[in-house]
């Protein structure tokens, strides 16, 4: 009985009221919808971000690992090539700039400081060629299986900065979503050939193990305060936001890196290096030009995922492509490919849609809140 009382109310206003409350009338039904739409725009997004991250993070692992595997032996070059595809990003400004600019933000808050937004890129520039350095190091030391398993552990490190810097929430399906990738991970572990071990003296391969893990933690803060810097200093979900930041972040991070490769005396033996790479120059060159192509395009993806969703969110998606690395390595490596493994990769997938379906979760309740406003408001 309740429910009928809205609709005579709602043809009085319009018989009485002059046009100017149709046209309210007529915008708060279409406000119904607009939202529905630009709820499927945004899934949309969060789609071509994941493949561009998964894509670029396990073909970019394959090639770091065929560098080493054909004769590379320098972390201080594998590791610059992570970071120096920044200058791609610099056609962004030069299309952008033949537009009309637009009005950025919604205004409730002033833009923060130049000096603010220097000391927020140059200290998590130097967070991430900290733990990029790190990565190569268990890269060249640890087999794929290995490194990736291990570097599953940016997740929880991830879940632990988060619920601190950004109030994360454990929901029954992210608790599942970690769970599956830590049984993931320990099946990995379980599966691990012995006979991998013995490429390396076992010194390197507890360095490696321990770079890898401290790489994890990194990864992990620099997400959590990333995503903490766009609510807090950045205060803006807008792409060129993103763009500065990828790119002042890189910048940042490449210089600290160019630093330590020649001041380690790395470069002088790089033409030696390229002369005696067992796939040849061209291949050698093609490799590492590539590997900057493929690491940019998974920054630029799991940076858009950290404000379009959450930092955690974003690491999730990098997890899910740590269990494909081994099946790709079989591929491409010759490595063993058993039944572990693939129960492995299942687990891990099945912990992504978990955490996913969690999102949707949380997408829909806000939808349902402002269709209720726009009830009442109409009544």
């Amino acid at each position: 009985m309740g429910e009928a009382e809205p609709l005579p109310l709602s043809i009085t206003v319009q018989e009485t009221e002059d046009p100017t409350s149709k046209e309210q009338v007529t915008v708060s039904t279409n406000s119904s919808v607009v939202p529905r739409t630009n709820n499927y725009k945004r899934w949309m997004r969060i789609v071509l971000l994941t493949v561009l991250v998964l894509a670029g993070q396990a073909t970019a692992t394959l090639l770091g690992r065929l560098y080493f595997e054909k004769g590379g032996k320098s972390q201080w070059l594998v590791t610059l090539m992570q970071l120096s595809g920044f200058p791609i990003l610099i056609l962004y400004y030069c299309l952008s700039s033949l537009k009309k600019p637009t009005v950025a933000g919604s205004g409730t808050s002033p833009p923060a400081s130049a000096v603010v937004l220097a000391s927020v890129y140059v200290s998590l520039g130097l967070i991430v060629a900290t733990y990029c350095f790190l990565y190569s190091v268990g890269l060249r030391y640890l087999p794929l299986s290995t490194y990736s398993l291990i570097s599953t552990s940016q997740l929880a490190f991830n879940a632990f900065f988060s619920f601190f810097l950004n109030s994360q929430k454990f929901t029954p399906f992210i608790v599942n979503s970690l769970i599956l990738l830590t049984m993931s991970s320990v099946l990995l572990v379980s599966n691990e050939d012995s006979s991998t071990r013995n490429r390396v003296s076992r010194g390197k391969y507890v360095i490696g193990f321990v770079c890898t893990i401290l790489a994890s933690a990194g990864n992990g803060l620099d997400l959590a305060l990333a995503q903490f810097c766009f609510r807090k200093v950045i205060k803006t979900n807008s792409l060129p936001a993103v763009m500065d930041f990828v790119i002042y972040q890189s910048l940042v991070a490449a210089s600290a890196i160019a630093i330590g490769l020649f001041v380690s005396g790395d470069w002088k033996g790089l033409k030696g290096e390229m002369e005696e790479y067992e796939l040849g120059k061209v291949s050698y060159i093609m490799v590492l030009v590539w590997i900057c192509i493929l690491w940019q395009g998974f920054a630029i993806g799991s940076t858009a995922l950290l404000f379009e969703v959450s930092s955690l969110f974003a690491n999730s998606v990098t997890v899910v492509a740590l269990p494909i690395i081994p099946v790709l390595a079989v591929i491409f490596f010759g490595d063993r490919m058993g039944c572990v493994k693939v129960v492995a990769m299942l687990l891990a997938i099945w912990g992504f849609i978990s955490y996913v379906y969690q999102h949707y979760l949380d997408d829909q309740k806000p939808n349902k809140g402002e269709h209720n406003t726009s009830v009442n408001n109409e009544a």
